[in-house]
């Protein structure tokens, strides 16, 4: 008991009516607070709320042919679609520098040639100036190529025994230079301690 008057005793009417008036002030700041605040958030228009009308008309693909009356093609591989052809300009235009270089008056006649069958000996026979031409032509480009990568190296060569040169002299250079410091510090240290 005499701890309970002792707590009695201890508390302070002041502590007591602050804790009150909080109280009183807590419950009435959520009594009387707008009833706004706690609503729902309004929700977003869904992009999927435009929904098919019979009544209005759609624009469709035009029809070109082919399935179903339009195009076969993906609509954004047009691009693509002129890039091929192009590509294909260019070979077509390539093949045909190929068969004037080769000594072929037109193509016609070369699928004339190939149709009536020239004879086997004398396609051998061309087939085999044609491996020799380029044989011929790979020889050749092997003996540049390795007189090049002979004379890459004499000159690599030069400019290392020249660099080595340089950099032996410019080492006995600052070889020299330091002897020559370390016996002026050496003077210098000399006339400091007589002083």
């Amino acid at each position: 008991m005499k701890k309970a008057m002792n707590w009695l005793k201890s508390i302070r009417p002041l502590k007591v009516l602050t804790v009150l008036f909080a109280g009183i002030f807590l419950f009435l700041t959520q009594a009387c607070a707008d009833p706004g605040v706690a609503k729902e958030p309004p929700q977003a228009e869904s992009p999927y709320l435009e929904r098919y009308d019979p009544t209005k008309d759609y624009p469709l693909s035009s029809p070109e042919g082919g399935m179903n009356n339009f195009s076969d093609v993906d609509p954004r591989a047009k691009l693509d679609e002129k890039a091929a052809n192009d590509r294909g300009d260019a070979l077509a235009k390539n093949s045909q520098k190929n068969i004037d270089q080769k000594g072929i008056d037109s193509p016609e006649q070369y699928g004339r040639n190939y149709k009536q069958g020239t004879p086997f000996g004398e396609r051998v026979k061309n087939l085999g100036e044609d491996i020799g031409s380029s044989a011929n032509e790979l020889g050749e480009g092997v003996v540049k190529g390795t007189q090049r990568g002979i004379e890459n190296l004499k000159g690599n060569t030069q400019n290392a025994a020249e660099g080595a040169t340089k950099n032996v002299q410019r080492g006995a250079e600052d070889a020299g230079k330091n002897v020559q410091r370390t016996a002026e510090d050496a003077g210098n240290a000399v006339k400091r301690a007589v002083d």
